[in-house]
Formats: structure tokens, C-alpha cells, sequence
């Protein structure tokens, strides 16, 4: 099998190489990113391409061409403060992804969906595939993940010949990528020093803080697993267990504090407004609205187990982001190369 990765130098997407190159079953390997990685890696070659130049369509169908599947994980987070960018990417990029699928022949496509696609939800029971998903309309994040799945609803029909699957992962994290997540979520001010246990005596316990994550090793797994199992449609990738105060104050070896959403919210929110965080409040906004999900399918469809608990996978958070912890791809670098300085002149909660 040939397969070409569209964001191959990500969180899962260096993951993703990893695993493919280990697999007997997969000849070669084409990993796409905006910037190509000084990592050689058996069985991969690289190139660049920015999804959002007007040419990128053209050059995706010439690498796309005698490929077997398309893997889609390219997606910008930041510049949060620019959502016109993000919707270049992720939008109009994405579709620049399915007319090249379409006109190179590809048989095979594979997208990186989300949890944050789906709309608001219940907390005390999982969810199924099933669930709408409308997004959070506020958050730029949720609203283009929602966007693409309405996309690939008109794109299925049209192309029974593409077998899609969509993976609707929780929250990924590996020490690999903590450098890179604290840039896109935390910002400059946050340092690896500050992460430790007797700096986080409390854990607040706001309304509808429940939310699922997953380690970038084990939702790679389930898209190597996509490649080669005959399925289509949505896949809930989550690890046991559901994520909650509780279980955070556990963590940090912290006492739980019971705290109004709108306070927690309010100070998030005036953090944005000066610039001293990463993450817009939107993105908080539709954290405690997300469903916990039903992860039943991943496993009797396609096999899939995850390795690592939802613990084990913060943990590796944790000791990367105390560490600074990356990986030699441009986005996972552990350093900018003019350090926090580049985060902090082109302005916190936009893309360095």
C-alpha cells in the first residue's frame, strides 16, 4: 500500500509516519506539510505544500497520483486571533484535499475529525457516532471541524468510489508534541518549571468539566487500522477514563474546588483580552459542552484498543511540558529558533 499523509509532522501525523513505516503491509510513505522535517524515517520521503496557496490543488493531485490512501490531518489551530486564516487552512484547504482525492483517483481517504465536531451533549452518558454534529458555533475550532463533516456529507454521495472514514478523536496529547501544545494553547508565559504538583494545590471543578483524551500512539493505531479495514463513516476515539476534576486533582496531588463556570470563564477570558494566553475563552465555552463519547465502534469495527489511559496519556503531557519536550519536525520543535521571544513579537494566540 501507498499512502500520503496531508500533515505528516504534526502531533499525529509524526505518529502516524512512525507506525506506517513500521508496517510490512505499507510500501511507501509521502508525508505533506507546509514545512518539510530534517527526520529521515524508513520507507518515507517528504514535500511541501501549503494548502492554502492557490496552486496547492494542482500539486496535491500530482502527489496524490498512484496513491492507495489519503490521510487528512492537516489542520491550524492558531492564529486563533485570525480566524480568516484558520478557515484558509482547514475550510478551504480541506477542499482543496477532496477535488485532488477526486481527480488523482485516490481510492481511500481518511480524515482527522473531532470530538469538538459534535454538537453540545450529555456529560453522564457516551454518545454514539450518531450524535449531530453541529459544533460550537462561537469557537473557530468547532466550527470548521463542523464544517468539513457537512462537507464530506455532499462528498460521499458524489464519490462512492472513496471509501472516507472519519475519526473523531478526543484530545491528543504525547511528551513529543508538549512543546508545540504549549504554544498553541498556554502561550509564552507558561514555562516548564511552572508545571509541577505544589504550584497546582487546587483543581477547579467547574459545570460540564468532563472531557476525553487519547494518546497520539494510539489514535495513530486507529488510523493505520482505518487503512487496511473495510469501513467507512465516524469513529469515537477516546481512553478510559472519562477526564474530571477529580481525576485531575489526583494527578497534581491537589485538593477539588468547587467554582462557578462564569468566574473561571470571566478570567479566561480577560487573560485573552491581554494577550497572556493562547486559547480563546471560546474554546473553554465549548469544552464543557462537549459529549462524552461512545468509543464501542472503534473497537468491534476496527479493532481498536488504546495502550495508554486517559492518566497515562496526561502524564506524558505533563512530563513533556515540565521537560520541553519536542521533536525535530517544525511544528513539535521544542524551541522557535529565536526561542519565546518569536511568540511574544508576533503576538500571543497567533501563529510564530
Amino acid at each position: 500500500m501507498r499512502v500520503v499523509v496531508v500533515g505528516a509532522t504534526g502531533n499525529v501525523g509524526s505518529a502516524l509516519v512512525r507506525a506506517l513505516s513500521e508496517d510490512p503491509d505499507v510500501a511507501s510513505v509521502l508525508g505533506l506539510a507546509r514545512r518539510t522535517p530534517d527526520w529521515e524515517v524508513e520507507r518515507t520521503s517528504w514535500a511541501a505544500v501549503d494548502l492554502r496557496d492557490e496552486e496547492a490543488e494542482e500539486r496535491l493531485t500530482e502527489h496524490f497520483a498512484g496513491a492507495d490512501a489519503v490521510v487528512h490531518l492537516a489542520w491550524m489551530i492558531q492564529p486563533a486571533r485570525d480566524p480568516v486564516t484558520t478557515w484558509a487552512t482547514n475550510v478551504l484547504g480541506t477542499e482543496r484535499v477532496l477535488r485532488a482525492v477526486t481527480a488523482a483517483g485516490v481510492g481511500t481517504l481518511v480524515y482527522a475529525s473531532s470530538v469538538g465536531a459534535y454538537t453540545p451533549g450529555p456529560k453522564d452518558r457516551a454518545v454514539a457516532e450518531d450524535w449531530p454534529t453541529h459544533g460550537w458555533p462561537e469557537a473557530p475550532y468547532t466550527r470548521e471541524k463542523s464544517y468539513v463533516e457537512r462537507m464530506l456529507d455532499a462528498f460521499e454521495p458524489r464519490h462512492p468510489d472513496v471509501r472516507v472514514v472519519r475519526m473523531r478523536p478526543g484530545f491528543i496529547f504525547a511528551r513529543e508534541a508538549a512543546a508545540h501544545q504549549r504554544r498553541l494553547f498556554l502561550g509564552p508565559l507558561v514555562s516548564g518549571p511552572m508545571v509541577r504538583p505544589e504550584l497546582s494545590p487546587v483543581v477547579p471543578d467547574v459545570r460540564g468539566l468532563r472531557f476525553q483524551v487519547v494518546h497520539a500512539a494510539d489514535a495513530a493505531e486507529a488510523y493505520r487500522l482505518a487503512l487496511f479495514r473495510d469501513v467507512r463513516g465516524a469513529f469515537n476515539l477516546a481512553a478510559e477514563p472519562v477526564v474530571d476534576a477529580a481525576l485531575l486533582a489526583g494527578l497534581f496531588r491537589a485538593r477539588v474546588r468547587r467554582l462557578p463556570r462564569r468566574l473561571l470563564r470571566g478570567a479566561m477570558a480577560g487573560a485573552w483580552r491581554a494577550r497572556l494566553t493562547a486559547a480563546p475563552p471560546q474554546l473553554f465555552d465549548a469544552l464543557v459542552r462537549l459529549p462524552v463519547m461512545d468509543c464501542s465502534r472503534a473497537a468491534s469495527d476496527l479493532g481498536w484498543q488504546p495502550r495508554h489511559t486517559a492518566e497515562e496519556a496526561l502524564l506524558d503531557l505533563v512530563y513533556g511540558l515540565r521537560h520541553g519536550i519536542g521533536m525535530n519536525t517544525p511544528p513539535l520543535a521544542a524551541r522557535l529558533p529565536h526561542g519565546r521571544r518569536d511568540e511574544l513579537t508576533t503576538g500571543v494566540g497567533r501563529r510564530p
